[in-house]
C-alpha cells in the first residue's frame, strides 16, 4: 500500500509513544524495588499476529524475548482467544527466559476482531523455590527455582482466573508484592488498551493494521541497508565465564562467529560450552536478545526496535549448551551469561569493526539477594542488580558508574533501601587502580558494603569476572578482578564469586566490581588525563607510573615531563610489541616484573 509519509511517521511515533508510556506506567504504581529501582522490566507492543512491533524504554536484555513469548502464547492460543483475555507465562522451557521474570500479554480488539497485544515483563521480587529472591546460582534444576507458569490464561473474558492466582499467593514469599507488581503489569496493558482504541478511531482498523505492518517492514529495511554497508566476512571471538556456582573452577566457554553477507548477519553460538550444573544457563531468547544488542550498537540510531530488525540477523545457539538450555537446565541466574555474551559479541564486532567498538565492561551485573524472616515471622526479600564501568571506546574513556549497556537499569536508593529493608549500605565509592589502562582507559568500578540488620538472613551472590577479567582492546589493559568479602572490618574472609550462605546480624558483605578493559596503547594516554584521575582518587601515582609512564609530582600536581619521557621509554623496551595486541587479558609486561624473570 502507499501511504502517506507524514501519516506514517506520525503513527509510528504514536504507536512508540504507547510503548514508552506502559513502560512508565509500570514504573509509577509498581512495589518493588527491582522494578521501581533497577527499573528490571520492559513493555512492548505487537500486531494481531503477535509480531513485536515497538518496544518501550527499558532493558536492551529483553530485546528477543516478547517474539518468543508471543510465538509461544500464539501456538498455544491462536484460535482460543476473546476480548477480555489476559495470558501469563514465565516457563522458560515455553517462551520465557527465567522464572522470575513474568509475561502478561493482553489482545486488542476492535468490533470483534483482535487488531494487537499489549505486552508486559516484570522481574518480579520473588517465585518461590529454595532460596529467597529465587536468583540462586548454585540451584541445580528448574524444579528448585520456583513457580513454573506454563502459557495460561489469567483473566478469562474479563474474569479473573481465581485458581491461578491462589496458586501464586500460596507459593511465594511475598505475594502483596508480587500481586503489586501483577496489578503495574495489567494497568501498563489497560493503558495501551485505550491509547490503542484512539488511534484506531482516529486512523481506521485496516489503516491501523497497515501502519503496523509498515512500521515492522521499515524497520527491516533500515536494519538491511545498515548492515549491507559493514564490511563482509567472518570473525570469531572467544571468552570464559569463572565457574558455574557449582564447579568452582571449571571455566564455561563463550564462543561466537560473526558472517556477514550483504543485507544479512549471522550470530552463530557454536562451540560454546555445554549446558552446565549451575543456574546460569540461558534460553534462547536471551541468547538472541545478546546477539541483538551487539549488533544494534554498531549500526545508526533511529532504527524501531521490532520484528524488523531481528528479520535480518539470524541466531543460532545448539540446544543444550549454556546460551541455549535443556530441561532441566536450571536458569535463575542466567543474566550472568546474557551479559558476558554481550561483551563476547563486542569481541568478535572489534575485530570486524575497531574504531567503533568498546572493551568489555564489568562484567556484570551481579546479583544480590538477602531474605529471611524478622522477629514476627514477617518475611523480607532485597534484590539488587548492579553493574556500574563500561569498556574504553575508541574515542573516549570508559564511563564511570554507568550500567551495563545489556542492562540500562537504575541504582537503588541507599535512602530507600535502608527504610525498608533490614539493611545498612556503609559504602558506595569508586575504587581506584581498577579500570584497564589504555589511551583510553576503562570505566572505574564501585564497591558497597552490606551491614544486615535482623537476626539471621540468606545472602545469594551472583557475580564473575574473578579470573577472567575483562578484556582490553588494540593495546588497552584488562580491568581489574571483581572481588567479595565477608566481615571486612574483623575475619575479610575471601567469598567465591557466586555462593549462597547464611549471615546473621552486624554481619558486613562487600562487593567490589571488576573494572572496565581499557582501549588503545596505556602509553599514548595524555598525560593531563592521567594527572586527572590521580587528583580524583581513580588512579594512584604509583599505577600512574607502572600502566601510563606518567610521573606525577603530588606536591606541584603536576606531571614531570623529563620523568615521564623516559619511564614510557624504559616501559616500551620491557613489553617490547611487535604489533599492539588486538586484544589483552593480561597486563603487559612492566621493567621490574621483565627483571624477575630474568633473575628466575
Amino acid at each position: 500500500m502507499a501511504h502517506d509519509p507524514i501519516a506514517f511517521e506520525l503513527f509510528k511515533n504514536a504507536i512508540f509513544s504507547i510503548a514508552d508510556e506502559m513502560a512508565l506506567t509500570v514504573f509509577r504504581t509498581t512495589y518493588s524495588g527491582v522494578l521501581k529501582d533497577n527499573m528490571d522490566y520492559s513493555t512492548g507492543f505487537a500486531d494481531g499476529d503477535g509480531k513485536l512491533v515497538a518496544q518501550g524504554l527499558t532493558l536492551p536484555g529483553h530485546l528477543g524475548s516478547v517474539p518468543t513469548a508471543m510465538d509461544s502464547i500464539m501456538r498455544h492460543y491462536r484460535d482460543d482467544m476473546v476480548e477480555g483475555d489476559v495470558f501469563i507465562m514465565n516457563d522458560p522451557f515455553d517462551g520465557g527466559m527465567h522464572l522470575p521474570d513474568i509475561f502478561v500479554f493482553k489482545p486488542l480488539y476492535h468490533d470483534g476482531k483482535r487488531l494487537a497485544f499489549a505486552c508486559t515483563v516484570c522481574h518480579h521480587t520473588d517465585v518461590g523455590g529454595r532460596v529467597a529472591g529465587s536468583n540462586a546460582s548454585d540451584s541445580t534444576e528448574i524444579y528448585a527455582e520456583g513457580l513454573r507458569i506454563a502459557p495460561l490464561k489469567l483473566y478469562e473474558a474479563g474474569k479473573v482466573n481465581k485458581t491461578i492466582m491462589t496458586f501464586i499467593e500460596k507459593n511465594v514469599r511475598l505475594p502483596v508484592k508480587v500481586f503489586g507488581d501483577l496489578r503495574a503489569q495489567l494497568a501498563a496493558c489497560h493503558i495501551a488498551e485505550q491509547q490503542f482504541a484512539e488511534l484506531v478511531r482516529k486512523y481506521g482498523p485496516d489503516e491501523t493494521v497497515a501502519f503496523m505492518r509498515e512500521t515492522v517492514d521499515y524497520a527491516e529495511r533500515l536494519t538491511r541497508a545498515a548492515l549491507s554497508k559493514l564490511p563482509d566476512g567472518e570473525w570469531s571471538f572467544e571468552d570464559w565465564i569463572d565457574d558455574d556456582g557449582i564447579d568452582y573452577g571449571k571455566p564455561i566457554r563463550l564462543f561466537v562467529t560473526l558472517r556477514k553477507t550483504g543485507d544479512h548477519m549471522v550470530v552463530d553460538w557454536t562451540g560454546t560450552n555445554p549446558q552446565v550444573k549451575g543456574a546460569i544457563n540461558n534460553t534462547l531468547s536471551f541468547t538472541k536478545a545478546a546477539s541483538y544488542t551487539g549488533i544494534r550498537s554498531v549500526l545508526p540510531p533511529g532504527i524501531p526496535n521490532n520484528e524488523g530488525v531481528f528479520r535480518a540477523i539470524e541466531v543460532i545457539c545448539p540446544p543444550g549448551t549454556v546460551g541455549n538450555g535443556v530441561l532441566p537446565a536450571a536458569c535463575a541466574a542466567r543474566g550472568l551469561t546474557g551479559f558476558r555474551m554481550t561483551d563476547c559479541m563486542f569481541g568478535a564486532l572489534a575485530m570486524m569493526l575497531p574504531d567503533k567498538v568498546k572493551a568489555a565492561g564489568d562484567g556484570g551485573n551481579t546479583g544480590i539477594s538477602i531474605g529471611g524472616y524478622d522477629a514476627n515471622r514477617k518475611p523480607f526479600i532485597y534484590v539488587d542488580f548492579t553493574c556500574g564501568a563500561w569498556g574504553a571506546r575508541p574515542w573516549a574513556d570508559g564511563l564511570d558508574g554507568n550500567s551495563h549497556m545489556f542492562a540500562n537499569m537504575a541504582s537503588h536508593s541507599i535512602e530507600v533501601t535502608e527504610a525498608e529493608e533490614p539493611i545498612q549500605l556503609l559504602a558506595y565509592e569508586f575504587v581506584p587502580d581498577k579500570a584497564g589502562a589504555g589511551k583510553y582507559r576503562g570505566g572505574v568500578p564501585f564497591r558497597r558494603d552490606y551491614r544486615f540488620l535482623e537476626d539471621e538472613g540468606v545472602l545469594q551472590v551472583r557475580s564473575d569476572r574473578r579470573d577472567h577479567r575483562p578484556f582490553g582492546l588494540y593495546g588497552g589493559s584488562p580491568g581489574g578482578a571483581s572481588e567479595n568479602y565477608f566481615n571486612p572490618q574483623a575475619e575479610n574472609r575471601v567469598l567465591p564469586g557466586k555462593f549462597t550462605m547464611t549471615i546473621r546480624k552486624g554481619d558486613i558483605f562487600r562487593h567490589v566490581l571488576a573494572g572496565a578493559g581499557g582501549w588503545g596503547d596505556p602509553l599514548e594516554r595524555d598525560p593531563a588525563a592521567v594527572l586527572k584521575d590521580v587528583r580524583n582518587e581513580l588512579l594512584s601515582p604509583r599505577r600512574a607510573a607502572d600502566d601510563y609512564g606518567v610521573i606525577v609530582d603530588v606536591a606541584r600536581w603536576a606531571v614531570d615531563e623529563a620523568a615521564t619521557a623516559a619511564r614510557r621509554d624504559e616501559l616500551r623496551r620491557a613489553r617490547a610489541w611487535d604489533v599492539v595486541p588486538k586484544v589483552q587479558w593480561h597486563d603487559p609486561n612492566k621493567p621490574e616484573e621483565t627483571a624477575v624473570r630474568a633473575v628466575e
